[in-house]
C-alpha cells in the first residue's frame, strides 16, 4: 500500500494526464472527478511497486481508461440522460405548458412520479406499479389524487365537465 506522500507525488506528476484521458472518454465534469478520485484511491491501495515512472504513469492511465469504460457501460448511464444533454429551449415551452409543468413539479413525490411515468413516459399503471414496487390499485389511486390536485392547482374543469 502506498503512502500519502507517494499519492501526492503521483498526483503532481500524472494528475493532468489522468484528467485528460478521462475527459476524452466522459466529457462530463462530475464523472471525470469521480473517476479521478477512484483512480488515485486504487493507486493508494495498489500493493506492488512500479518499475519506473513510465510504468506508474501507464498503470494510472490504464486504470483511468478502465474506470471510464465501466462508467460508460453502466446500467445507470445507459438509462439516464444528463440534464446537460437535454436541449430544452425556454422558447419551446408555451405558457400553458409551463403552467402545467410547474403544477406537476409541485405535486408530492409519489404523485409526481406516477404522473410523470404515466403521462410523460407513457407507462401503464401495471408497469408503474412494478417499477415502484406498489400495487396496481395504489398507482390508480395516486393518479386519481394527482389529477384532483392538478385540477385545483390549475383552476380548471375536469374532462367530463367540458363535454
Amino acid at each position: 500500500m502506498k503512502t500519502e506522500q507517494d499519492a501526492k507525488q503521483a498526483l503532481d506528476r500524472h494528475g493532468d494526464a489522468v484528467r485528460r484521458i478521462c475527459f476524452m472518454h466522459l466529457k462530463n465534469y462530475a464523472d471525470i472527478e469521480d473517476v479521478f478520485q477512484e483512480v488515485f484511491l486504487k493507486y493508494l491501495l495498489h500493493e506492488s511497486a512500479f518499475i519506473s515512472d513510465a510504468h506508474e504513469r501507464a498503470w494510472l492511465l490504464r486504470v483511468a481508461v478502465n474506470q471510464c469504460k465501466d462508467i460508460l457501460k453502466s446500467f445507470f448511464r445507459k438509462r439516464v440522460s444528463s440534464i446537460e444533454d437535454a436541449e430544452i429551449s425556454e422558447l419551446a415551452i408555451s405558457d400553458d405548458e409551463r403552467e402545467v409543468l410547474d403544477a406537476v413539479l409541485s405535486l408530492p413525490d409519489k404523485y409526481r412520479d406516477v404522473v410523470y411515468l404515466h403521462y410523460y413516459e407513457g407507462y401503464s399503471a401495471v408497469e408503474i406499479a412494478e417499477m415502484l414496487g406498489k400495487r396496481e390499485n395504489t398507482v390508480y389511486t395516486w393518479l386519481s389524487r394527482a389529477r384532483i390536485k392538478l385540477k385545483e392547482a390549475l383552476g380548471g374543469e375536469s374532462f367530463d365537465e367540458q363535454n
